[in-house]
């Protein structure tokens, strides 16, 4: 089988498009034939060793994946060949990753693919719309009425909670860098967007919601919390799920006072039971149309390195270059 796949951390250009053993699937394993896969910034820093975590040599790249059951392992019994199925969490903590034309997974991290629903969509929306359920539900838990700030609403996790936000009932305001991006958290549902290189967040911010905002979710990689903490509402909770490096300075003071609480998680941390529910809750939103996913491109699996250099271009060096996920067909 074709893949993409490399034998060492390393930068983009280490990723080699070459053949592979097909994998066989094993106890409750069931082989997928790949139909889309998609790019994650978590993706680019396992395959740069910048998260450290055992990989198999050679190491397919890749978390997420859209596609149909070819076979079957001993001891699978969720899904019969021929069935449609998407899932995540692949290409960490030890897995073989998803760019190839053929994956081995687990059973427990996939789920059903509704009928009319494009591989594109539930690939692209895999590990992102998980991130948003969880930290929305579990951890934030939005209730109806309740505001929502998102920096970084139009981005492949922000729209996805921007989205979200609104099917929980939230009041969702959202941040864009540009007028494109603006007019996209418009139509993702935002009700009201701030341009955030031309207006001043925190006036904005207190203009909309006087009495502070409910739940804030910072997607940026350098946190302002001293920006953040100041317009959270009485017991407001602040999301963080992303910035590893960030060292953000805290305003105790103002924070504790009102009762506010800070979360920060990582999806792949939460078990497949976990995700399940949030699973769930994709399945029916993009049935209903209330959901779905924003793609920037769609691309051949032999283009993964570029694809690589393409997201770590706008992740770490905020080129600008992407308004969406990239998705890639074998």
């Amino acid at each position: 089988m074709k893949a993409a796949f490399i034998r060492q951390p390393g930068p983009p250009e280490s990723i080699v498009y070459g053949d592979m053993p097909a994998p066989a699937p094993a106890g409750g394993q069931v082989l997928v034939r790949v139909k889309a896969v998609a790019v994650n910034p978590i993706d680019t820093y396992i395959r740069a060793g910048v998260v450290a975590m055992p990989l198999p040599v050679p190491f397919v790249v890749g978390c997420d994946l859209a596609g149909v059951v070819e076979a079957v392992g001993p001891g699978a019994a969720r899904f019969r060949v021929g069935d449609r199925v998407w899932g995540s969490n692949q290409g960490m903590l030890g897995r073989q990753g998803t760019f190839a034309e053929l994956a081995a997974v687990d059973e427990a991290w996939l789920h059903p693919i509704p009928p009319g629903v494009a591989d594109e969509q539930t690939a692209a929306l895999a590990l992102v719309g998980i991130t948003a359920h969880l930290g929305l539900t579990r951890h934030a838990r939005l209730r109806p009425g309740e505001t929502l700030f998102v920096h970084g609403g139009s981005g492949g996790v922000g729209s996805a909670v921007v989205q979200m936000g609104k099917a929980l009932g939230g009041r969702v305001i959202a941040t864009a860098g540009s007028a494109g991006n603006a007019e996209a958290c418009r139509q993702l549902g935002a009700d009201a967007v701030i341009r955030y290189a031309d207006e001043d967040v925190p006036a904005v911010v207190r203009r909309l919601a006087p009495d502070g905002v409910d739940v804030w979710w910072e997607t940026r990689r350098e946190p302002d919390l001293e920006e953040a903490v100041p317009l959270l509402a009485r017991r407001g909770r602040l999301v963080m799920m992303a910035g590893r490096e960030a060292r953000a300075v805290l305003p105790v003071g103002p924070f504790y006072v009102k009762d506010c609480s800070l979360h920060g998680f990582a999806m792949f941390n939460a078990g497949p039971e976990e995700q399940r529910p949030s699973a769930e809750a994709i399945a029916r939103w993009l049935v209903e149309g209330v959901l779905r996913a924003r793609i920037d491109r769609v691309l051949p699996l032999r283009e993964a390195a570029a694809a690589h250099r393409l997201q770590e271009d706008n992740t770490l060096r905020r080129a600008g270059t992407l308004s969406g996920k990239i998705v890639l067909r074998p």
